[in-house]
Parts: structure tokens; sequence; C-alpha cells
């Protein structure tokens, strides 16, 4: 191979398809000078993107609310088929197509021998954990791609049991390498069981997860806040409640209105950073969500905090929120002895039982979502449709692999 095409960030507001190298099985230089360990990456594999899709975390980046710089590549949802394989590659072979977690992990350090994958400590020496085409995660190559090269592909790679019966739900089984197991992440880690009611901030493609994944843990009642009518219709597609924020109103009054009471046992922060206050044409107010999240959550619940929250800010409405300070009043979270989970998700986690659920034609993820094929020319407009507040999941087919 000659080269590779891939997304990549010029400037706020403005994506473009660049050719670059094909890549090689080889880490990125600074991970290599940084941690100590060889460039070469017999432990990887080159996938051939079956799809990639556009995340809502990328357009924090595209927005320029990020220090992303110009030449970013972009895209951490990735999908692809296996068509080249390192020497130390023991247990994928060419041809198997897989799920990758958007969390870059080693499989060797202690963090990953615990679990917690989302923050592997041998893959970015700027902090723990790494993800594909992300500022300040690694500098590893963006996934939005004709190809891309996938490290310590032994542990990251969820490989599907059957290509044709992957094929065939390759629209769900997209979602597994970010927005499902976040979406479920979210609302695991919320205490959602059998029964339980839930208010999910944010009707975006995790918003929309988190809901259908609270359904799918029994909950009795999901109610999806927003500001955005579509999205709204989205959310009721397939069974929750909703409340429209832009009209300014209380949101326990809401909730009540709903339940008959003014709380929930489990709430969901699918937005982050870049929140709104209530009411149409609200200004940017970055606590909003948490704050309304604590105060509509009975005593003793736990939040589930999926939305991205981030240290540099540049477009931020104030100082301290240019440096990640944000005014969350503590204070009531604390008095209602709240637990929070916030954090990447590690999706090796959950990307295994989610693709039995969708194996076995029981999560429909991609119809909750609203996912939409294009091509890999056509994610500038993808990118543009979404941030302006489409109502669906853009899923690039770089390849024409989508039937």
């Amino acid at each position: 191979m000659s080269g590779n095409r891939i997304v990549v960030y010029k400037g706020p507001g403005e994506v473009a398809v660049e050719s670059i190298d094909y890549p090689k099985l080889e880490i990125p230089g600074e991970v290599s000078r940084s941690m100590g360990i060889k460039q070469q990456a017999p432990h990887a594999v080159i996938l051939k993107l079956v799809t990639t899709n556009i995340c809502g975390s990328d357009q924090h980046m595209v927005r320029g609310r990020t220090t992303a710089p110009v030449g970013q590549t972009l895209g951490h949802e990735i999908t692809g088929e296996v068509v080249e394989v390192g020497d130390d590659v023991l247990f994928v072979k060419e041809g198997d197509i897989c799920s990758v977690p958007f969390n870059i992990a080693c499989g060797r350090c202690r963090m990953c021998n615990e679990g917690k994958t989302g923050i592997c400590l041998n893959v970015n020496p700027a902090r723990a954990g790494a993800a594909y085409g992300y500022v300040d995660m690694g500098g590893w190559h963006g996934g939005q791609a004709e190809y891309v090269m996938i490290p310590f592909a032994d542990f990251n790679l969820l490989k599907f049991p059957d290509r044709d019966a992957a094929l065939e739900k390759i629209l769900d089984l997209t979602m597994l390498s970010d927005i499902f197991p976040t979406g479920y992440h979210g609302a695991y880690t919320a205490g959602v069981t059998t029964g339980s009611t839930v208010y999910v901030a944010g009707a975006g493609p995790v918003g929309l997860a988190a809901a259908f994944s609270a359904q799918l843990l029994g909950a009795s009642a999901v109610i999806v806040g927003d500001m955005n009518a579509d999205r709204l219709a989205q959310a009721a597609s397939f069974g929750c409640e909703t409340v429209d924020l832009s009209k300014g109103d209380d949101l326990a009054d809401l909730i009540e209105q709903v339940l008959g009471e003014r709380e929930v046992d489990a709430a969901v922060d699918a937005v982050g950073f870049e929140a709104r206050g209530h009411g149409e044409g609200a200004a940017e107010a970055p606590a909003t969500v948490l704050n309304d999240i604590m105060t509509v959550s009975r005593a003793g619940a736990s939040l589930g905090i999926p939305g991205l929250y981030v240290t540099g800010d540049p477009g931020a409405v104030d100082d301290a929120a240019k440096e990640g300070q944000i005014g969350v009043k503590l204070g009531l979270g604390w008095a209602k002895s709240h637990a929070f989970v916030t954090g990447q998700c590690p999706v090796k986690k959950y990307n295994r039982q989610l693709m039995n659920m969708i194996l076995a034609d029981k999560a429909h993820i991609a119809k909750a979502v609203n996912a939409t094929t294009i091509s890999l020319d056509d994610a500038p407009r993808g990118y543009q449709e979404f941030d302006a507040g489409s109502a669906k999941k853009y899923v690039i087919d770089p390849h024409g692999m989508v039937a």
C-alpha cells in the first residue's frame, strides 16, 4: 500500500480529508521516547476500516474548544478488517473483523491488570490513558481513515465470531468502539437496575445510548432532557420520556409531571463541559448539568458522568473554566451522599457482553441512535450537520462495505 486518507482538523469549524502515509507497525515516537519502549510494534496490526464514527468528543476539538493543534488527525470509533499482522500477534488473523476500544491499552500495566483500561499507564506520556486521534492522548493517528494501526492487538481487539453475521449487523456493532459501552457505563455506574427511575441529561448519541442502556438494565422509566426537539423525538422513538429544557422550566417540576415525584433513583450526565443553562438561547454554563443531576437525584444515588470534562478549554466562558474549574455545588452532592463516577469508559469491561446482545438480536442500538452512513469524502458535511444539532449518529464507510 502506498497511502492512506484520513480526516484532519484544520481549525475551528473545519475538517478536511487528506492523504498521509500508509500506517506502519510502529507506536508514536513520543510514546516510545518517553516510556522507554521500542517504537517497532510487532504486537500491532493494520486494519482496513469497515466503519468509523463521528463522535461528540470529536466535535469539541473541531469547535476549537480544546488545545488540539491544526493537523490533528481525528477518529477514535473504529471497526475494521485485519489486513496486516505483526510477528508477535498470536490470536488475531488477517480477514478477522474486529471492534477497537477507543481506549488504547497495553494490557501489561497495573491499571490494565485491574481492568481500568481507560487509564493505561504505558501509552501516553502526558497522562494516564490514551485514545486514537485525540488531543493530548499520546499522538496516535485517528481512525476516520482508510487504514489505521492498532497496537497491543491481542489485548485490544474484540474479534467478531462470524464475518457474515458481523457485516449483517455492522451498524449496531460499530457502536461497540465507544458510545454503546460509554452509555452503558454511564447507566451502570449510576446504579440503574430493575425498576429504577432514571434521568439522562443530553439526547446526543451518548445520551441516547445511555437511555437505551438504562432500558436494558431494567429501568422502569427513563427521562431524557435536552433543548433539541429532533433529538428528543429520537429518544421518544424507543420509549423514553422526554423533557424540553428550552422552555426554561424547573427540571424537578418537569420530572414530577412524568413520575409524580421530583427525584429519580439514578442520573447520567451525557453533556459535559459545553453545557448550557435552561431556556431558549440560554448562555453556556458548564456546571449546569452536574448541578441538575445532583438536584434531581435522591439521597444516596449514584451519578454516572460519561460527558467529557477537560483541563484546557480556550473557548470557555471564564478564566476558571478555561482550566476546568467550574461552579459545581459539591456541598449539595455531599449532603445527599451522592457517588460520582467520571472518566473514560473502560470499553473492554462491557464490549464483549454488549456484542453478544447485538448478535442475539436483543440490542438494536443503531436504531436508537439513528445511525446514518456516509462516505469518507462526506465527513466534513457530517461534522457540519452533527454540529448543527442533527439527530443522527454519522457512520463513515470508507470502503463501501456497509450493505
